[in-house]
């Protein structure tokens, strides 16, 4: 298969989300059928839908990938198993969460995928990180940067200016 581009969004708030972050792009940059080719600055943001829980680190990251769309979910998500990722609570804490954005220019919707992601341009916590590398990338009709003009990014902070942060995180034992 041709490699194509893809986006993901990254996000935690238990433990050391950064380094749980970093370790992720690590892991699926060292991939052969996976390259990290761009990766957002850290940001800081306050928790969505349940937010009675202790606030996010978020980032978004571009993977040129040989996967299916499907394959790169299940990549994604053997990663999360691997870094003892639990689904017990819609929106609810996590170690790590690793969500397919956008696959090329592919438009997908099966029970286990959708591409684009279907809430992607409803969050700041996306748009922001993903503005940061892909602000002309369209998604449904509009470019990023647009999207973000009308999102919600009250307290949205940068933790991290570096785009390279993940590749200098202490905690990176793969």
């Amino acid at each position: 298969m041709e490699p194509q581009l893809a986006t993901l969004g990254l996000g935690g708030n238990i433990g050391d989300p950064a380094a749980s972050m970093a370790r992720a792009l690590m892991l699926l940059d060292a991939r052969r059928d996976c390259s990290v080719t761009d990766v957002s600055k850290l940001y800081r943001t306050p928790p969505w839908g349940k937010t009675d829980q202790a606030w996010f680190f978020n980032a978004c990251a571009a993977v040129r990938t040989s996967l299916s769309p499907d394959d790169l979910l299940d990549a994604c998500l053997s990663i999360e198993r691997q870094m003892k990722r639990e689904r017990i609570e819609r929106w609810g804490p996590r170690t790590i969460d690793i969500d397919v954005l956008t696959y090329d220019d592919l438009k997908q919707h099966s029970q286990s995928l959708e591409i684009p992601h279907p809430r992607m341009t409803e969050r700041g916590f996306v748009l922001m990180p993903l503005a940061d590398f892909a602000p002309d990338l369209v998604v449904s009709g509009r470019m990023i940067a647009e999207w973000l003009k009308d999102a919600d990014v009250a307290g949205i902070e940068v933790a991290d200016p570096r785009r390279d942060w993940w590749r200098h995180s202490p905690k990176l034992v793969p």
